[in-house]
């Protein structure tokens, strides 16, 4: 699977996070916050998702207790 293999380092969210600010003027500074925190609920979103999908394979794998 995708998932299995290694992250590489230095995601677009690392470069994101070392960008240099001073260029952007104040619109376009809260123009990015936007983005960014709807990218943080987009990604939340996908967070719960996956939590679900986990919950529910853990239950339906889950070992039977001994009787």
């Amino acid at each position: 699977m995708e998932d299995d293999l290694p992250r590489v380092r230095g995601d677009f969210a690392s470069r994101l996070a070392g960008e240099l600010l001073d260029t952007y003027s104040q619109d376009e500074l809260m123009e990015r916050i936007a983005l960014l925190e709807a990218e943080i609920e987009r990604v939340k979103s996908q967070h719960a998702k996956a939590a679900s999908h986990k919950k529910l394979a853990d239950a339906l794998f889950k070992p039977r207790e001994p009787s």
